[in-house]
C-alpha cells in the first residue's frame, strides 16, 4: 500500500460499486466474497500497478504508458512553440495596427490641411471674379485730347 497514496487508489462508494455490478451483469444476490468495499486504481495507480506487477498485460500497459507520456510531452512542447508563434504573431498585428492607425491619422491631418488651402483658394478666387469690371483710366498719349486731366 506504500506504493499507492490517495492519488493513486481509492475505495469505491456503495453507488459505485452497485453501478459497478450493474455494468459487468453481476446479480445482487452475490456478494461477491467482499467483506469490505474494493479499492479501484487512478491513472497513477496503473502506471503504478504495472510497473509493480510482472504479468505480459502489465509489462504492456507499462510500455504504453511510457510512450502515452512521450508522446503528451511532445506535444506540450508542440503546443508551446505554436502559442509562442501566435504570441508573435499577435504582436505584429498589433504594431503594424498601430501604424496604420497613425497613418490614417496622418493622412486625416493632411486631407484637412488641404481642405483648407483649397477653401483659402476658392475664397480668394470667388473675390476676384466679384470684383466689378471697371474700365481703367488709359496711361500715356492720349490723341486728340489737350487737356492733362484726361
Amino acid at each position: 500500500m506504500e506504493r499507492f497514496p490517495e492519488d493513486f487508489v481509492f475505495t469505491l462508494t456503495e453507488q459505485e460499486l452497485e453501478n459497478w455490478k450493474s455494468q459487468i451483469v453481476i446479480s445482487n444476490s452475490i456478494k461477491m466474497g467482499l467483506r469490505k468495499l474494493p479499492l479501484a486504481f487512478t491513472e497513477l495507480g496503473i502506471a503504478m500497478l504495472s510497473s509493480v506487477l510482472r504479468s505480459e498485460t502489465a509489462i504492456q500497459v507499462n510500455i504504453n504508458i511510457m510512450r502515452a507520456f512521450v508522446m503528451i510531452r511532445q506535444t506540450v512542447a508542440a503546443w508551446q512553440s505554436t502559442n509562442m508563434r501566435v504570441e508573435q504573431l499577435s504582436h505584429k498585428v498589433d504594431v503594424l495596427n498601430s501604424r496604420v492607425d497613425e497613418i490614417l491619422h496622418e493622412q486625416y491631418e493632411n486631407n484637412t490641411e488641404m481642405a483648407i488651402q483649397i477653401d483659402a483658394i476658392n475664397e480668394a478666387l470667388d473675390k476676384l471674379m466679384a470684383q466689378p469690371d471697371t474700365p481703367r483710366k488709359r496711361i500715356g498719349f492720349k490723341h486728340g485730347c489737350l487737356n492733362d486731366d484726361e
